[in-house]
């Protein structure tokens, strides 16, 4: 079983193929806002480093969010274009639980972070359980100060990953018991994506493209600006 996994949450655009193997091959980037312009290079890239066609693939996976709006737009849409395609199924995977599969090997709470811009961010924690984590609580949107306040609730040692704790570092760095993980963990991975979907794909969890929806957490910038317009 091959999983094609696409990731576009965020400023990073990413996608990978694996299996039972493992991570075959996978590519990232963040070169501004580009997602339209690099999923698709980037998707024939991986399948030739992979050695494989693409009606070999069994599953398409991607990240659902919440995130960024445009960047979760295109890759869903190229992923059900895809699965429709090639009549394969698809497993959705929320973009908080990409960013804290990496953290799975530290005993502290895990806190994931997306920056959701107009000063917001979205975040979930989590624990490790036995080959993986568990989401304790979330996806959340709140302040910055929101997420500060909760931290500095608990008694438990924390560790941050993601690019919503870096940018606002000046305010979790002073918090006890605290710690910010390094930038290579900022965002979600393709490859995680391909891993934690290939465990559901096992399961039989796919599901018709048209059951995967986003998941935004609030309305897109064009709809609130709308609705303001509308209200004045």
């Amino acid at each position: 079983m091959l999983i094609l996994g696409i990731e576009s949450s965020t400023v990073q655009v990413g996608c990978a193929i694996g299996g039972h193997e493992g991570v075959l091959a996978s590519a990232h980037s963040s070169r501004g806002r580009l997602h339209a312009e690099s999923l698709t290079p980037q998707i024939d890239f991986v399948r030739r480093q992979a050695r494989i066609e693409l009606s070999e693939i069994s599953v398409v996976a991607v990240d659902v969010g919440p995130g960024l709006f445009t960047g979760l737009r295109v890759g869903l849409a190229s992923g059900k274009a895809l699965a429709h395609a090639l009549r394969v199924p698809m497993i959705g995977v929320e973009s908080l639980d990409l960013l804290a599969f990496p953290a799975r090997y530290t005993s502290r709470l895990i806190v994931a972070t997306i920056d959701a811009r107009r000063d917001e961010l979205f975040y979930a924690f989590y624990r490790q359980v036995p080959g993986g984590v568990q989401r304790l609580r979330g996806p959340e949107l709140g302040t910055p100060d929101d997420l500060a306040s909760e931290l500095l609730a608990t008694s438990e040692e924390c560790l941050l990953v993601g690019d919503g704790s870096h940018r606002y570092a000046e305010l979790f760095t002073g918090l006890s018991k605290v710690e910010m993980a390094d930038k290579g963990m900022q965002y979600p991975t393709a490859t995680a994506l391909v891993q934690l979907a290939h465990a559901r794909a096992m399961r039989e969890e796919g599901v018709t493209p048209g059951d995967i929806a986003p998941r935004y957490l609030r309305r897109p910038d064009a709809e609130a600006y709308w609705a303001v317009r509308e209200a004045r």
